[in-house]
């Protein structure tokens, strides 16, 4: 700790001993009881309440040994994130995710990338196109895995590697769940659950609808969860859209797919990154892992 005052005062605290204490601090008693008697002064209370045996905490005492050692171990913290960045240790790769990444493809390519790496912390953060992007041109994530149909910026470097397309999923329960070949039509009057922020999804239903002359849908919820998108599905008889490559997860949770007569739609999907040589050193060898996982062309995963 910087203070050498409040390092003196719980090294006594911990020994409950003036004696021992000057002994692992290695200065003299009288000089350390100086130094208690000036923190006492400096707070305006009794810290020790001294017996024949040693001293005591007083509550004081207690408050103040509680918050210096938070104190101690924020800073040594400090000092071990500091030095691992000085040896060239602190690498960490911000990720951002959007849903089918997030629950679907990321995880057996990250636990793959940390077999090879351990010394690379990757922080994952779940998004949608909406909140990535942005935070992928600010700087604030070094890496996005999302759908691509966003516009194009020259700072920005995409990579198609699947397409993905959306199905509908539904309780079975749900009068659509039972239905072959459902039109456009059908969906109407149903209440929908999207993803909170998710402006593409939601804008590309919209136009679904509209292109077939159709009023906008009910959207009746917004979640920032896709595992609470899941069990308000199981508890009510809502629609929501998923790619495709969540549908088996759907269906393990009980919920069926709508069989639509067309497809709603398919977009390209793959990682986004910054032009920038400020990139982190590791960020190469994680896209690697990435690429790794997918076929040479494009393509839709196996569905169930």
């Amino acid at each position: 700790m910087q203070s050498r005052l409040l390092r003196s005062f719980l090294v006594v605290a911990e020994h409950n001993s003036i004696t021992q204490a000057s002994e692992v601090l290695h200065v003299s008693q009288p000089a350390l009881t100086k130094s208690i008697h000036r923190l006492e002064y400096d707070l305006g209370v009794e810290l020790f309440e001294r017996l024949p045996s040693g001293v005591r905490l007083t509550r004081y005492g207690e408050v103040l040994a509680r918050h210096v050692r938070l104190m101690d171990n924020e800073y040594r913290h400090a000092v071990s994130q500091i030095e691992a960045l000085r040896d060239g240790r602190g690498k960490m790769l911000k990720v951002g995710a959007g849903p089918v990444w997030m629950v679907k493809l990321l995880p057996p390519i990250i636990a793959d990338f940390h077999e090879r790496h351990p010394d690379v912390k990757v922080a994952l953060v779940g998004g949608v196109i909406d909140t990535l992007v942005p935070a992928l041109v600010e700087g604030s994530l070094d890496l996005i895995c999302v759908s691509l149909d966003f516009p194009g910026r020259s700072e920005i470097i995409k990579e198609p590697l699947i397409d993905v397309r959306h199905v509908l999923i539904v309780h079975p329960s749900h009068p659509l769940a039972e239905q072959d070949a459902v039109g456009a039509a059908d969906l109407t009057g149903h209440p929908w659950l999207v993803l909170n922020n998710d402006y593409v999804g939601t804008e590309r239903i919209g136009s679904f609808f509209a292109a077939n002359g159709l009023a906008p849908p009910n959207i009746a919820v917004e979640t920032s969860s896709v595992l609470s998108m899941f069990e308000l599905l199981r508890n009510g008889r809502f629609i929501a859209h998923v790619p495709s490559l969540m549908s088996d997860l759907a269906h393990s949770m009980g919920l069926a797919r709508v069989r639509t007569a067309t497809t709603l739609w398919e977009t390209p999907a793959g990682v986004a990154y910054r032009t920038s040589d400020k990139v982190q050193r590791s960020l190469p060898a994680l896209l690697g892992f990435i690429r790794a996982a997918f076929p040479s062309e494009p393509a839709e995963l196996p569905q169930f």
